[in-house]
């Protein structure tokens, strides 16, 4: 049996916790980024003098771990400028879902970055720009010079600082931000 006074002891001593928790103001909810996932990115780089585009792939349907993702990469021309537009995809989905939308929509939130290794005989200039006037890569102008080979390494980066140092032109040292995808591509430069 609960005593009327220990009852009301009990009572009186809620009641103030309970009011002032619930007048608390909770902080507005953290809501995160709801990173896609991507499987798929493909390089499509068509000459401008005219001719096949050349078409360079990564598939990794199976994420990080497991298989090995799939990278396929055609010889590029000596001497040659080609106009070059990616495409990201999420094959898990049927039908796939086309991530580079998604991208196009928050351009001010990414940026791709197109680095050759040393001695690669390559540039890449942005061919488009976010509402701010930076770069964002989804079209670019790939060029070679000299034949020769070595790498390119694409990469998303979600959230860089645009007005960092070096990163107007594609630099991504000190563009911060997270990266969403990085792909090294095997480059052969042919006559």
């Amino acid at each position: 049996m609960i005593h009327a006074s220990r009852f009301r002891t009990t009572l009186i001593l809620t009641i103030p916790i309970l009011l002032l928790t619930a007048c608390q103001k909770d902080d507005d909810p953290v809501i995160p980024n709801e990173e896609e996932l991507i499987t798929t990115l493909i390089l499509t780089m068509a000459p401008s003098g005219g001719g096949d585009p050349v078409i360079w792939s990564f598939r990794d349907l199976d994420g990080d771990g497991g298989q090995n993702p799939v990278i396929v990469t055609e010889p590029l021309s000596v001497n040659t400028e080609y106009s070059t537009t990616i495409q990201l995809l999420n094959e898990t989905e049927t039908p796939a879902e086309d991530i580079t939308e998604e991208v196009r929509m928050e351009q001010e939130e990414h940026q791709f970055f197109y680095v050759a290794s040393a001695g690669t005989d390559l540039i890449s200039v942005y061919n488009d720009q976010d509402a701010n006037g930076n770069p964002v890569g989804l079209q670019t102008t790939i060029s070679t010079g000299t034949a020769g080979s070595g790498t390119l390494t694409v990469t998303l980066i979600h959230l860089p600082d645009k007005t960092a140092p070096g990163v107007a032109v594609g630099l991504p040292d000190q563009a911060g931000g997270e990266t969403d995808i990085e792909v090294v591509f095997d480059v052969e430069i042919i006559q």
